[in-house]
């Protein structure tokens, strides 16, 4: 099993103080002192998964490096294209602080908020839609790329159609609200189902991100379909999305007892391969999920 970040965002914003307009991290690579807060966010989980002789996935800081968001920050498609080619490399100067294995991810966030669904895309519009960007990180060098909160399948069926294309391995990551559905009401099962069969099961595996153990627990029931959840990244709060939208402080939960729910959780995923956090978390709830879930916390 293999370790990855916690809520990267949320870190900057709230343990260390960066304003991050659009909750965009990629400007930060362009920003005064933004590699060194990049560098001080990750390097306690380096630490952890050297600790647990684990691999480690780093993502790139492009969640919200695609043209809509980007374009309202002022980056044109020549700029959008060489800050997500120098994200990816940021991500391999990083993946090289390791002793062990390092997968460098490039991730693409949703067109749309990531809690709300809003316009949804056919899946012939998101694969035009997010192509530019899954081949600006493959051309900077990742090993894979993952579109991480998505709230519909026909967006996440576009995408993977994208990484095909272009020829890089592929992720999905939905995310769910607290009754287990995606944002679009679709059960998570179906939704799985239905992009596998769409792309004929093209995707590397898929992912649960952007909420609580609490919300995903009762989605995950029996089926053939629990052999394609490879990796879960569950925020620290049990708040829903509209809750967590209008907080004004962090909720960090409570980092035992988030490890403890990732651990009752791997008897139902026999492919679960990659566990991390989401938002609220940080390297305390990650360190607290290693030792629970990686073979030197028992299993």
């Amino acid at each position: 099993m293999r370790l990855t970040d916690g809520g990267l965002e949320t870190s900057l914003i709230f343990h260390q103080g960066w304003d991050l307009p659009l909750f965009a991290a990629f400007p930060l690579l362009e920003r005064d002192g933004g590699k060194a807060a990049l560098e001080s966010y990750w390097q306690p989980y380096l630490e952890v998964a050297d600790r647990h002789g684990t691999g480690f996935v780093v993502d790139t800081v492009t969640w919200r490096a695609n043209p809509d968001w980007a374009g309202r920050l002022g980056y044109d498609a020549p700029a959008l294209h060489a800050a997500n080619v120098a994200a990816a490399g940021f991500a391999r100067h990083l993946a090289g602080h390791l002793r062990g294995s390092a997968t460098v991810n490039g991730v693409v966030g949703p067109r749309g908020d990531g809690y709300v669904v809003g316009v949804e895309m056919s899946p012939d519009e998101a694969e035009a839609y997010h192509r530019p960007q899954v081949a600006s990180l493959a051309e900077g060098g990742v090993d894979q790329v993952a579109a991480i909160t998505l709230t519909y399948p026909g967006e996440a069926t576009g995408f993977l159609r994208a990484a095909e294309a272009v020829g890089v391995p592929a992720v999905v990551s939905f995310t769910v609200e607290t009754d287990g559905r995606l944002p679009n009401g679709d059960a998570l099962r179906d939704a799985v189902m239905a992009v596998d069969h769409a792309t004929d099961g093209t995707a590397a595996g898929f992912m649960v991100n952007c909420a609580h153990p609490t919300h995903v627990a009762d989605a995950f029931v029996d089926g053939d379909w629990l052999g394609r959840v490879t990796g879960l990244r569950a925020n620290a709060s049990t708040m829903s999305h509209a809750e967590l939208d209008a907080a004004e402080e962090l909720d960090a939960g409570d980092p035992d007892d988030l490890a403890r729910r990732y651990r009752e959780l791997l008897g139902r995923l026999p492919a679960l391969e990659l566990v991390g956090g989401c938002c609220g978390t940080d390297d305390r709830h990650v360190a607290a999920i290693a030792a629970a879930c990686l073979p030197a916390g028992g299993r």
